[in-house]
């Protein structure tokens, strides 16, 4: 399986979860990536560490709960937990601390702070299924410094779960188990030096492959030129689609031309990194249903909100059940198909 094809399939699961705050849809898409991970994730270190991201994603509902009772703006409604309330300096308008808390705005915590969860989980997914380092092959040679980056940024959690892994295993071998600050110690130290000892050797194996040796010391005045106009029609071309008085031409017509000022610079900076692929990985049937079905869900989604905005949005005020079309029930139900594929991924 092409790496792509799953971070293409995790980004419309994410844009799906973007456009709505529903509880039940956000639910359906959270429940697809979770389920497509535990069918298809292989023994990796950065499959082993999708829990990490789903503990994440809890922390984060409960931390967005607890700052919505702490020092949320409270509304009107139905008194759930009526807590005293510390009044802030008046440049806090209608900001206070502890106060009545209300069932519609705990709901909306809740609602809010799924959706943040989602997103983890939705990028967690993509970084369990997806070999990083394969992921970088099929960059673009422009974008290889970049990549490399990010895909050691990516790597460094997967591999900070697995040395935890291994440090508790060790210690439990040795028939010690530290519990609290004192085990949060002993385990802390080792595994701080276990990624200090991965860092080093990943900097003298870099080296030895001359990495960022094969990139020419002037450059190309060409390239900054056209990644400048990029950045400048990116601006106008934005602030025109957001401002409603300005011409027509200043919206997506701008943006285009920047569009393509990108790719040419893109093209030309790509001339200046000499880099061979071993096996590269092709796109095939496979790839394409994978990306598809999230794609389906996003567009979906993207589709029914900007004909109804209120349908996939809960009412607080009054306090409703929230709706579920069948058709966004199906859209998202398309992203478990990856699911469902023969075969496992390489």
């Amino acid at each position: 399986m092409h790496p792509w094809a799953w971070w293409v399939w995790a980004l419309g699961l994410a844009v799906a979860t973007t456009r709505t705050t529903n509880p039940l849809v956000v639910g359906l898409v959270l429940l697809a990536a979770v389920v497509v991970v535990l069918a298809r994730r292989e023994d990796t270190p950065w499959a082993r560490a999708f829990r990490g991201y789903l503990l994440l994603a809890a922390a984060v509902l409960v931390m967005r709960v607890a700052f919505h009772v702490v020092v949320g703006i409270k509304g009107p409604g139905q008194v759930l937990l009526d807590l005293p309330r510390v009044p802030l300096p008046e440049w806090a308008v209608a900001v206070h601390l502890l106060g009545p808390v209300t069932v519609e705005g705990l709901l909306g915590a809740v609602y809010a702070g799924l959706r943040l969860a989602a997103l983890v989980v939705c990028f967690g997914a993509a970084n369990a299924l997806a070999n990083p380092k394969r992921a970088l092959r099929a960059l673009p040679a422009a974008l290889h410094q970049i990549g490399t980056a990010v895909v050691i940024a990516m790597s460094v959690s997967p591999a900070l779960v697995t040395s935890a892994g291994q440090v508790r295993r060790a210690q439990r071998l040795r028939g010690q188990e530290p519990r609290g600050p004192r085990g949060l110690v002993a385990l802390a130290v080792p595994v701080l030096d276990d990624a200090l000892d991965r860092s080093l050797a990943l900097a003298a194996s870099m080296d030895s492959r001359g990495y960022a040796r094969a990139v020419r010391a002037g450059g190309d005045r060409r390239v900054a030129a056209l990644l400048l106009v990029a950045l400048l029609a990116a601006a106008v071309g934005s602030y025109g689609l957001l401002d409603a008085t300005t011409p027509g031409w200043l919206g997506v017509p701008v943006l285009l031309a920047g569009a393509v000022a990108a790719v040419l610079g893109s093209l030309l900076a790509g001339r200046a990194v000499r880099r061979t692929r071993y096996r590269p990985d092709r796109w095939g049937v496979a790839e394409t249903v994978v990306a598809a079905s999230g794609v389906l869900a996003g567009t979906v989604l993207v589709a029914v909100t900007a004909s109804d905005p209120a349908l996939l949005e809960p009412s607080l005020h009054p306090l409703r059940w929230p709706a579920l079309p069948p058709v966004v029930v199906l859209s998202v139900a398309a992203a478990v198909v990856p699911a469902l594929l023969p075969g496992r991924p390489a």
